[in-house]
């Protein structure tokens, strides 16, 4: 089978350190033979750093080219959303960074394009390729289906950002050029003064949110926010409660000026504890953690058992470019398609909207 030809769009800091390395050491599987930028100084730059044969102004010119197969999309969030749609209805098949959309209405309209064109929208949720979290979903299935450490009763995935990049040393190519400004997608009934608290939550805890419908296998609708409280000053730091169709799920965000990434996962059984810690973001062939604390027969007995991945030693950023490329050439799912993107959008757009309003009596009783 022939390598596909693919077209990157955008340059910036997460294309030249993540996305253009791993495609380029794809070679099995493709080519990157264009890529797109709407500053020139810095397109020209990349293209010779990394030996990429054409380059265009932008993306309608790259959509045009019989020759790309796909296209790989990382750009600004205000932007990206409606450069994939325009790239699914010049016919071609996309990864595109997360968030999908800053609103439900441009989700739906990015979605519809691919039911349109009949091309195929993949989003990069990288936590759902990263080893670790695979065999800590594999371990909560496992445990909830044998129902060995009883009912799963509550779930905490926390949050707390930190440093993302672990030192990563990949040379980044900067540009003075002036970025364009894009299309405001925001939603109409957020105010001008949340809009910097929505657009930083959404861009990180859409991740968190995708995860925890992936984990718990929650179809569309089956998980809800029930109360949200965030701190009015930087509109992310808090606590969401949400429902996983009779599961008790808290999410807790916030940022500090830290040098760890502080993400867990923990998964409680009425008679144990799974819990995952989420390895620092650019820190390569490291996966999550995957601990099991499981009570004993006798009152007094208790296990910790840790595991590790048959395949950790990989990096989820290139496991998630390879499946996106192995899906195309073998037809297969994707593991985070767009139509199920759209789900993330409408719970982000939910929790913010719920953001500051009072808890619920029945939470306070």
């Amino acid at each position: 089978m022939r390598r596909l030809r693919i077209g990157y769009i955008g340059c910036g800091n997460l294309a030249q350190r993540v996305h253009i390395p791993n495609l380029a050491a794809a070679r099995e599987l493709c080519e990157l033979t264009a890529i797109a930028e709407v500053r020139p100084r810095l397109a020209r730059a990349v293209a010779q750093e990394w030996r990429i044969p054409t380059v265009y102004r932008d993306h309608h010119e790259l959509g045009a080219d019989p020759m790309i197969d796909a296209v790989v999309l990382s750009g600004h969030w205000s932007t990206q959303g409606d450069i994939a749609a325009d790239l699914l209805l010049a016919g071609k098949d996309v990864l595109m960074e997360k968030p999908m959309a800053t609103s439900v209405a441009q989700a739906e309209r990015i979605v519809a394009a691919a039911a349109r064109s009949g091309r195929r929208l993949m989003v990069a949720y990288m936590k759902r390729f990263d080893a670790g979290n695979v065999l800590f979903k594999q371990t909560v299935d496992r445990l909830r289906q044998s129902n060995e450490l009883g009912r799963l009763r509550y779930v905490r995935n926390a949050a707390i950002l930190g440093d993302w990049t672990a030192g990563l040393e990949t040379p980044v190519i900067g540009s003075d050029e002036p970025y364009p400004p894009g299309v405001d997608h925001l939603p109409q009934w957020l105010p001008v003064s949340r809009r910097t608290g929505y657009m930083h939550f959404i861009q990180q805890y859409t991740h968190n949110i995708n995860f925890l419908r992936w984990l718990l296998d929650c179809a569309p609708g089956a998980l809800q926010p029930r109360a949200v409280l965030l701190d009015p000053g930087d509109g992310l730091s808090g606590l969401t409660a949400l429902d996983a169709a009779g599961t008790l799920v808290a999410m807790e965000s916030g940022c500090v000026h830290h040098h760890e990434w502080n993400e867990r996962t923990s998964c409680f059984f009425e008679k144990g504890v799974v819990e995952s810690r989420m390895f620092t973001l650019l820190l390569r062939n490291v996966p999550s953690t995957v601990e099991i604390y499981a009570k004993g027969a006798d009152r007094d007995a208790a296990t910790r058992t840790e595991l590790f991945p048959a395949d950790g030693r990989s990096w989820a950023y290139r496991t998630e470019v390879e499946h996106f490329l192995t899906c195309l050439r073998s037809g297969a799912a994707f593991r985070s398609p767009g139509e199920d993107a759209l789900e993330d959008v409408r719970l982000l757009e939910a929790i913010y909207q719920r953001a500051g309003a009072p808890l619920p009596e029945a939470a306070l009783a």
